[in-house]
């Protein structure tokens, strides 16, 4: 009885019927009563301070005022009429307008009848006014079931137009509350309300829509994003729990003869104190016998692929193969260009394997990796093909794992009886908070140095009225003998208006930098594969000296001679991804260069990007300030996806303290009762089935 009246149609709560219920089913996701209790308000408004009207001015963002109306009167013609109602106290007069809705002011709102009015002041010709304000009998304030703090509910267009704005939802939560509060089951066990000192949930949920204070509100919100954390850590470090304890893993238990020969003859310069930590973390964890599932993080150029090579050659000295995945031939080209370098002159079998391998050299892939004679295979999709058997895998390397589902990769790792290794690595970072939730199931190593000898690249901002300046500076990196980049933002690769705007850039460019003088290649989306790779080998071989494109250079492409980036449209890019791109130059002995190119015209966010990215070139410290000014949504700059969970309160920007804090108290129950066998924990058993069905399978790497 308890759950079935709170799963009640929301069509049939007091005040909703089938019109409204539509609405709030199509546009807000309120299905039952339960939906609307959590659909939880996003901003309050302070009820409890008054102003006085000789006090107003137009600066303040909006004023409760107290007093009566002692004059209606109506201006304007019949297509553009308004209403104008004299509002005072015992400090002076203001005026209130409507310009819709006049007939209902006309018959409802009574002059000299106290009155609560709130809403936005204007100034208009040294008088003040508030359009549209809300207005309510004080008498009725007074009396009813209402909170100081006003809560402020999201709503559509749509739903607005449909007399469901955030005063009917108000109203609706209103009429739900002391109907459904009794039927509401605690979710969290006794103990972990008291350790945490949380509120039980029903004085939550009626706290955080009804708060008599900002303390009773703050501690409403604290309890509800500390279940909404707890409840995904539970899951993912449960399942790590299981992979740790359940699946055997190879033991790579000696670091012998390739390994010693690579480091000590191959080894192309020093390795960072914190390449030499993180190779020690996973020789460690790949010796324990448990399968290792780890994200190797590190800025871009800061040396993942020799870390990845490193590892892959432990596994070669345990008699074991190694496969890497990339996201795109370029990418997968790049790896075997690089790896194939540093093995130069040792007796290691590397070979590549993609959508283009001519068929008799897949079919020799294919033959080699069952004898066990490819040590190292490297590739894009084409790996987890069916076909592609190995004799031994030993471990995988998953490169910027983003681009993968979940599907994908697990299939590389059932190519073996035994999973093996996994190294997923990442050349975006990401914010502590974040890796707790998206890779909490794997452990962390992160390489948080560049090679001694790189230059920080100059990052600088340009409004459109200096491209001539920025021309003129091009064209001195050019004599000097350096190569750039201009990339065009390409949101979506049918966008006309982009792709306008990047041949629009390729006509102004080759008219500023003519042939035969100057040599211009243009890669995008929408060009064939082959025509694509030409024009990236131009520009890696030096034939090209600018190469105008959209982001599909933003992972990738190593030219150690493109020493500036141009971004036009900056504005458009998130932090992450003005990073990822920048990174792109900064590879070779040269100081190197990041223009940001804007119009004048760009919001103060936009600004605050571009400022970041003039004083920074701190990965972590860019990820941190992009969770804070975007949101989790797009925070690996490459999709606006968002989040794969969805969280409706918490804040992986504001509320690491609590999301530590609740995977800490998951952490030590897992620890005491692995499969929630205790009576005290069947409540979590109950609610982790319930949000199974709403909620991907996206913490499950393993």
């Amino acid at each position: 009885m308890t759950e079935s009246k709170l799963q009640t149609d929301i069509k049939f709560l007091a005040g909703v019927g089938p019109k409204k219920a539509a609405l709030l089913k199509s546009d807000a996701e309120v299905q039952t009563f339960e939906d609307l209790l959590y659909y939880y308000p996003y901003k309050y408004i302070d009820r409890t301070e008054f102003h006085k009207i000789s006090d107003v001015n137009a600066d303040m963002p909006y004023v409760q005022l107290r007093g009566k109306i002692t004059s209606f009167q109506t201006a304007g013609d019949k297509k553009n009429p308004r209403l104008v109602a004299h509002f005072t106290d015992n400090t002076g007069m203001i005026e209130l307008v409507w310009f819709k809705g006049i007939k209902w002011i006309q018959d409802t709102i009574k002059k000299n009848v106290e009155y609560i009015v709130f809403g936005k002041p204007t100034e208009f010709r040294g008088d003040y006014n508030i359009s549209h304000p809300d207005i309510e009998e004080a008498a009725k304030v007074d009396s009813k079931l209402a909170s100081p703090l006003e809560p402020a509910y999201n709503t559509t267009e749509k739903m607005k137009t449909g007399y469901l704005n955030s005063k009917t939802i108000f109203k609706l939560i209103c009429i739900l509350l002391p109907n459904v509060k009794d039927y509401i089951q605690e979710t969290l066990p006794n103990y972990i309300i008291q350790q945490c000192a949380l509120l039980p949930l029903k004085d939550a949920l009626w706290n955080i829509h009804l708060p008599q204070n900002l303390d009773s509100l703050r501690k409403a919100e604290y309890r509800l994003k500390f279940e909404e954390f707890f409840y995904v850590q539970l899951k993912i470090l449960g399942q790590k729990k299981y992979r740790t304890s359940k699946l055997k893993g190879f033991v790579f238990s000696k670091v012998a003869d390739n390994f010693n020969n690579f480091y000590n003859n191959n080894l192309p310069f020093d390795l960072t104190d914190a390449q030499k930590r993180v190779i020690k973390e996973m020789r460690k964890a790949m010796a324990t016998g448990k399968q290792m599932n780890r994200l190797l993080q590190g800025d871009v150029g800061s040396g993942k692929t020799l870390v990845a090579l490193m590892s892959m050659l432990i596994a070669m000295d345990n008699g074991f193969q190694s496969a890497i995945m990339a996201p795109t031939e370029i990418l997968a080209n790049q790896h075997f260009e690089t790896i194939t370098k540093f093995l130069k002159n040792i007796n290691i079998n590397v070979r590549m394997l993609t959508g283009s391998t001519k068929t008799k050299e897949r079919r020799d892939i294919h033959e080699q990796l069952l004898s066990g004679e490819i040590n190292i295979l490297i590739g894009t999709h084409a790996l987890i093909e069916d076909i592609v058997q190995f004799k031994n895998l030993g471990l995988v390397v998953v490169d910027e794992q983003h681009k993968f589902g979940v599907a994908q990769r697990a299939k590389l790792w059932s190519k073996n009886e035994n999973p093996p290794h996994v190294i997923v690595m990442t050349a975006t970072p990401i914010p502590r908070t974040l890796a707790m939730t998206l890779y909490g199931d794997l452990d962390i190593s992160v390489i948080d140095e560049l090679p001694a000898g790189r230059k920080p690249i100059q990052t600088k901002h340009f409004f459109e009225a200096s491209r001539l300046q920025v021309f003129g500076f091009m064209r001195k990196q050019i004599e000097a003998g350096r190569q750039i980049y201009v990339v065009y933002p390409l949101i979506n690769e049918s966008e006309k208006m982009d792709l306008k705007n990047l041949n629009e850039g390729y006509e102004q460019i080759i008219h500023h930098f003519p042939a035969p003088k100057y040599a211009v290649s243009i890669v995008h989306g929408q060009m064939k594969a082959e025509d694509k790779e030409i024009a990236m080998q131009y520009f890696v071989k030096g034939i090209t000296h600018i190469m105008i494109a959209t982001t599909v250079i933003e992972v990738g492409v190593n030219v150690p001679n493109a020493s500036v980036m141009i971004i036009e449209s900056a504005q458009r890019f998130g932090l992450s991804q003005l990073h990822q791109l920048r990174g792109r130059v900064g590879r070779g002995a040269e100081q190197s260069y990041c223009v940001l190119m804007t119009p004048y015209e760009i919001s103060k966010e936009a600004r605050k990007r571009m400022k970041i990215m003039e004083e920074t070139n701190d990965g972590f410290k860019i990820a941190e300030m992009d969770l804070k000014l975007r949101g989790p949504g797009d925070i690996d700059g490459t999709q606006q996806s968002g989040l794969p969970i969805n969280f409706k309160i918490a804040s992986l920007a504001n509320d690491g303290d609590i999301l530590q804090l609740a995977r800490e108290i998951a952490y030590s129950l897992l620890e005491q009762d692995e499969n929630l066998e205790k009576q005290e924990h069947q409540v979590l058993k109950k609610q982790l089935q319930k949000i199974k069905n709403s909620t991907v399978e996206w913490g499950n790497i393993g």
